[in-house]
This record gives structure tokens, sequence and C-alpha cells, in this order.
């Protein structure tokens, strides 16, 4: 019996590996345009789709960001700048991509554009912090793919938004995963509003990789500037102890857990773009496979003793 449901698991994946093989043609004529290319998984799906043959169009932040993309792919990338808070710098990146592409139409945008910080319980944190996150994890989001809608539609084409598997399970305060949640909603509900017009709509959801999001130093004078512009009171509820033990987690565990390969999900951004039949999610990186989303189908009573048993204890009054 148990052989017979291997046996069965095991075609399906077959069956499926053969169904997601094809790409589609004529990758010379698709622009993808890009956010957040300065650096991590943005900078390397602008490179990888380049070399594929594909018209990217990749947005940075910086002006280093764009040279350094310039220099190291063909003629045929299109670097621009892009603040994805601001309506007018989204409607002027918008207006040149419409331009550009013309009749065609726009094949793909990859929502891509994100930040984590600040990061941290929640009582450390106020109403600006979770607004600033927001307005790029989120609203940046909507208002990027609102832009090139009309675009996507022409060409039949797709909407790649890359979340997290924290946009299935929160297990830290902040705002972080309350903007993942909102992609994944904004996601959910644009894949059905686009079917009808022959527009796919893609998640990405990666687990921990080596990126400035997991990048220990970058964690560790977020959460000590959290600390000390914190009031005392909150300082004294949860005990000068709770801070250094905060501090040898983000060095041993987030680190040791931190996947290295970024082309797990770059591969992943590569297919939901080029494939002809794309899953509608992808969850790159075997903590995701394994831990984080088995964990969120789970009882929120067995998750949370999870998560609770394994939590940083407070100061005992």
């Amino acid at each position: 019996m148990y052989l017979y449901l291997v046996g069965l698991l095991l075609l399906y994946y077959v069956y499926r590996w053969f169904r997601e093989l094809p790409r589609v043609p004529d990758k010379g004529n698709k622009y993808v345009y890009i956010t957040g290319c300065d650096s991590g998984f943005g900078n390397l799906l602008a490179r990888h789709l380049d070399s594929k043959g594909f018209r990217v169009i990749a947005s940075c932040f910086s002006e280093k960001g764009e040279e350094d993309l310039r220099k190291s792919c063909s003629p045929n990338l299109t670097t621009t700048h892009l603040d994805v808070r601001s309506q007018d710098s989204v409607a002027k990146v918008a207006a040149m991509i419409k331009d550009k592409v013309g009749e065609r139409g726009l094949w793909a945008v990859v929502n891509n554009a994100g930040v984590s910080l600040p990061s941290g319980p929640c009582d450390w944190l106020t109403i600006d912090d979770y607004k600033s996150m927001l307005d790029v994890n989120l609203n940046g989001v909507i208002a990027v793919t609102l832009s090139v809608l009309p675009l996507i539609k022409k060409a039949r084409g797709r909407v790649v938004n890359v979340a997290s598997v924290f946009g299935r399970i929160s297990v830290t305060g902040g705002p972080y995963t309350i903007s993942k949640y909102g992609v994944e909603a904004f996601n959910d509900s644009l894949r059905l509003n686009m079917a009808p017009f022959g527009v796919k709509v893609l998640c990405i959801e990666p687990g921990f990789f080596k990126t400035n999001v997991t990048d220990s130093a970058i964690l560790t004078k977020n959460v000590k500037y959290l600390w000390e512009k914190m009031p005392q009171e909150v300082r004294d509820d949860y005990g000068t102890e709770f801070l250094e033990k905060s501090l040898a987690v983000l060095k041993e565990k987030v680190e040791k857990i931190s996947d290295g390969d970024l082309m797990k999900v770059v591969g992943c951004m590569e297919h939901a773009v080029s494939a002809v039949r794309p899953r509608h999610r992808y969850s790159p990186g075997w903590d995701a496979k394994l831990f984080w989303l088995p964990l969120s189908y789970m009882p929120t009573c067995v998750s949370d003793y999870i998560m609770t048993s394994q939590a940083i204890p407070i100061a005992k009054k």
C-alpha cells in the first residue's frame, strides 16, 4: 500500500516536471519590468533574464545600482530610477515603459522591491514604523502593478509578486509579516480578477536566504537602535538580558538557517516569467517547504506552542 502511494507521488512529480518544461517563445520581443534591482534577488534576476534574451527593464533606487547593471548586462537591458513610495516616480516609469513596449504590451512585472526594517516586537515600534514599511512592501507593490496593468492585459502577460513564507505564518512582531500577508491577499484577488483577461498572477514565497534581510550585522544594528529609542518602561518589561539573548539569536541561528544559494529563488522567478505553464505559488528554500509552510497549516494552539517554547524569555517580576 505504501509503495503504491509512493509510486503515485513519484509519477505526479515526473508529470509535473515535464509539464512545466516548455518556455514561452520570442523572448527577444518580451519586456519584463523588475523592481528592486539594486541588489539581492532583483539584481540577479535582471542579469539572468537578460542572459536568457528577455528585454529587461530594471528599476533601481540608487544610481550605483543602475550603473552596476549597465556594466554587467547587454545593451538590451534598460535601467531606470524608481521610488515605489512616490506616485510621481511610479507614473514616470510606467509612461516610459508604455512608450518602449508599444502595441505589444508588457510581458511581465516582477514586484521584488521591499524592505525588512525596522523589525522587532510590536510594542518596540511606532505607527510610523509600520507606515514606512507598508508604503514600500505593500502599497508599492499595488501602485507599481496598477500603473502597468493595462500593458500586461494587452500582452496577456503576467504579474509576479515576491511575498515571503512569512506571508503565510506570522512568527515575529512588526510590520514585515503584515506587509507580506497583504501582498498574498493582493496576489490572490488580482489572480482571480485577471483570469478572464488571460493574465497569470504568480507568487514567490521564499524562506530564509542570505540577503540584506537576514544580514546579522544589519539586524543587530536595527535591534540596538530600537532598544535605545524605546521608553524605559518597555525596556524594563523585557529586561536587559532580553537584548543580549536577542542579539545572540540573530548571530547564531539566523545565519545558520539562511541558504546562500540565491539562485533557488531566482530560478523560481525566472520560471514564473518564462514558463508556458507557471505555478501559482513557489516556495523556494527547504525551511519554507519542510517547516514554515507545514507549521502554517497546524492548529493555532500547536504553532503557538512551538514558537513560544523557543521564544526568548522576558524579565521575571
